[in-house]
């Protein structure tokens, strides 16, 4: 299986190098796992939907 670096799927899916991180500490990319220091993405790995937040309430 071949993997991909933080770096490279920022620039893939147009996001941050740190959204991607967080993205991969919450497990929402699929089959990422981290060794030591470094996360490891595999290459087939698709950019997770973007949650979606609860209405706004006033306070």
């Amino acid at each position: 299986m071949d993997f991909i670096t933080i770096k490279e799927a920022a620039e893939q899916w147009e996001i941050s190098s740190r959204r991607v991180q967080v993205l991969c500490s919450e497990g929402r990319i699929k089959g990422a796992f981290k060794h030591g220091n470094a996360w490891f993405i595999p290459k087939e790995a698709t950019k997770p939907e973007q949650k979606k937040r609860g209405p706004k309430t006033d306070k």
